[in-house]
This record gives C-alpha cells, structure tokens and sequence, in this order.
C-alpha cells in the first residue's frame, strides 16, 4: 500500500511541475493553425521542477525565433536525447539515447513518441532511407560471431523492429548516394569503405569491398548525379599517414579511383568533414603540429585548423584557409554563401574585454571563393547546425546552448531563444 501511494504521488508531482513549467499536450497544440515551421531541439536534461531533469525535445517557432510552451516528452521513453536524424518527408524523427543505446522515434504531425528501438551499441551515424521508412545504423562496435566487431543494422521505423543486421567490420560512418541505391560504408578503424546495396539484402550479396588503399577515411560527399564520390582521408589527425580526397568513380563496379585527377586521391592539409556546393568542394580538418600553426591570423590559439577549397572540375586546391581547431563534424551553407564549420574538443578562449573564440568558424563563400573567415565569438562544442529555410538565420547547438546567428553579420543575432537545460541537436522537421 505505501508504495502504491507513493508512486500516485510521484505521478501526482510529476503531472503538477509539468502543468507549472507550461507544459502542454502536444496533440492539441499542434493541430490547424499551430506553427508551421518547427524546430526540434534534443535536450537531455530539461527540467523536472524536482531538481533534475530528463529526455525532451523542445519546440521552437522557427519562423519568429520563440520558444514554445509545448515540447516532445521522452521521460520514461529513453534516458537521453542526442543527436537526430529526420526522414526524406519530415515526417517521423529519430532522437538518439547514448545512455542505452536506442532511438526514439517521434511522429512529428502529433509531436510525440510513437516507439522505440534498441541498438546493438553506440552510433555516431544515422540515416533514414528514401523510402521513409527504413534507417540505417552504423554500429562500430557491435559483437560478430567469428568476425571483427561492427555492423550495419537495418530498422523498420513503422514497426520500430530491426530486419537486418549486416556484418561490416568497424562500420562507422554511413553515407548514401542521391538515389539511395548505394551506401558508402566507412570504417577509419580498419581502414575501408564498403559499397552496401539496399536492394540485395536479403536477396544476395549486398556487400562491395571497394579496392582502393584509404587512410583513415571518416566520410564522404556524393556528386549530384551519384557518378562520383569523394571519400575524406584523414590521415594524421587520425593517426594515419597523409591526409586526401579519394575520388572515386561510382559508375565502375566495384568502385574505383577516377581517371581524373593525375593525382588520386587529392592531397589536403587535412579532411574531416566536407560539403560540395556546385563544382567547390570544401574540406576540413585540423592537421598536427607543427602544420596546424595560425598563420595569417591574430589569435591567442596556438592551433589552427585548415578549410580548403577543391574545385570538382580541375581538381586543384585553393590555398587553404585558418579555421578554430578541433575535430570537425559538422559542416552546413546557409543563406548569403555563409558556410558554417563546428567542431568539438577545439581550443577555447575567452578573454575578458578580449578575444572569444570556441568550436564554430563562419566562413564567406558568397563570391564563388572565401572572401572571410570568422571565428565565432562563443565558446563549446558545436553539435548541431542548422540553417533556418528561407531566412537569413542559422540555430547553432553550441557549448550546450542554442545560438542563433544571422548570415548578414556573421554574428549572433538580438533575438535568442534561451533552452534551459543543453542543446545537443537541432533540426527543422517542416518544410
């Protein structure tokens, strides 16, 4: 009896601090004439007014820049709200939960949990597949009877059951081609990318080794037609040797090094992350000493990381640009040729009446070439970037906190949205 009652009171509490904090039923918030376009913000520890917190996504009027009084409860769902993937129609996202390993999958038309799904460890990649309702999971560390660890694990999101699970050692990043047709899997661990073929699982054999000697790749870009993809070794920064662009010509099969360039793959200073806008295809990374050094720029950082530019069309690289260091993960255009490059574990510094610099870099690529590079004046970890469609703003997850920038300036705008609890991710889920 007393644990029957205490948990009613519990329960009780709970229904209470959510009614003061402003928390409303989402499926009635949401209906015809609620915002139309909302932005998702993965926030672990929003808080339970019993001095804690727990798993939510928080919902922001994308269009005026203010925060609703409405959110997406994860509590007792899963333990965490990371990072997040949306499908092709925005119409389901996937949150996911580092503390055990499983995803949320939110309906976004009601703005609430409709299941879950348990992974077989921890992701850093994820995607929904084309026909929306299939994601796929990297899963670097998941055990394999008789084989080295990794996996790609296949998930019915409608169902929120896994239909495949595919043996691929080390699998870490996953990126696939305009069509869906292919998928690059990409382990830095045991240095390959393999070519995975939805259509053949369960039917054949899905799997391509492609023959080609990498360096510790950790991502790729495809061309616009799917023909070509550009794979991101990267060499030293990840204890490899050199830091490249392998171009590979995805029409051959199994996939090889193009023809073209001479020299393939491209070397860079270093390749972490890339974007292809047009025929530009901006790299970067942070490479080691003594490379990494600031040159050409005023900055009380001893380390710097490189943005250069790799013309798709003559292969050459531009000489590369001074960006904050770190390891970069994320890399975004927004409006005006604005390309925003976050990083994490990068060199903070804030000095009062002085410089401030953290994990973000703004850089201007509206003349067809980087005019300017900006080091953001915050500080943190940058772990989402999102530009806002059709407007001249940027929401950034930075040091646990949600920035919005304006593409004009490159600075942060008046009007901010202030998320109490950490910002992990942040996504547009309307169109």
């Amino acid at each position: 009896m007393k644990k029957t009652l205490s948990g009613f009171f519990v329960f009780i509490l709970l229904t209470i601090v959510l009614v003061s904090c402003g928390y409303k039923s989402s499926s009635n918030q949401y209906s015809q004439g609620g915002i139309k376009l909302r932005a998702f913000v993965s926030n672990p520890v929003f808080p339970n007014g019993a001095g804690g917190g727990g798993p939510a996504l928080e919902i922001v009027d994308a269009s005026k820049d203010i925060l609703s009084t409405s959110l997406v409860s994860l509590f007792g769902v899963v333990p965490d709200a990371g990072m997040m993937a949306l499908s092709p129609k925005r119409d389901r996202t996937l949150i996911y939960s580092p503390s055990n390993n499983s995803l949320a999958i939110v309906s976004n038309a009601q703005a609430s949990v409709a299941s879950t799904v348990s992974l077989l460890g921890p992701t850093q990649s994820m995607f929904v597949w084309t026909d929306n309702t299939t994601a796929f999971v990297a899963v670097p560390t998941a055990a394999v009877a008789g084989q080295p660890v990794g996996v790609v694990q296949r998930i019915d999101i409608s169902t929120a059951s896994t239909t495949a699970t595919i043996p691929i050692p080390g699998a870490h990043y996953l990126v696939p081609s305009p069509s869906g047709n292919q998928i690059l899997v990409i382990s830095d661990s045991a240095n390959t990318v393999t070519l995975l073929a939805p259509s053949l699982i369960g039917s054949g054999n899905p799997l391509t080794t492609i023959p080609v000697v990498f360096d510790k790749p950790v991502w790729a870009v495809f061309s616009a037609d799917g023909s070509t993809a550009y794979v991101m070794n990267c060499g030293p920064e990840c204890g490899g040797t050199a830091a490249s662009v392998a171009v590979l010509d995805m029409t051959q099969n199994p996939p090889v090094l193009a023809s073209a360039p001479a020299t393939n793959p491209v070397p860079v200073p270093a390749a972490t992350k890339a974007l292809l806008q047009g025929t530009s295809l901006y790299v970067v990374g942070t490479p080691p000493p003594p490379s990494n050094a600031c040159v050409g720029v005023t900055t009380a950082s001893t380390s710097c990381g490189q943005l250069a530019v790799v013309d798709a069309s003559s292969f050459t690289v531009t000489a590369p640009k001074p960006i904050t260091d770190g390891y970069h993960d994320r890399i975004e255009m927004g409006a005006n040729g604005q390309l925003f490059i976050g990083g994490r574990n990068c060199t903070n510094i804030k000095i009062v009446g002085g410089e401030v610099r953290g994990c973000l870099t703004i850089a201007n690529t509206s003349s067809g070439s980087i005019s300017s590079v900006t080091a953001a004046r915050d500080i943190g970890d940058v772990t989402g970037i999102e530009p806002i469609p059709n407007r001249q703003v940027v929401y950034v997850c930075e040091g646990g906190q949600l920035k919005i920038y304006d593409t004009t300036t490159d600075k942060l705008q008046t009007t901010q949205v202030s998320v109490t609890g950490q910002a992990i991710d942040v996504k547009v889920v309307d169109f």
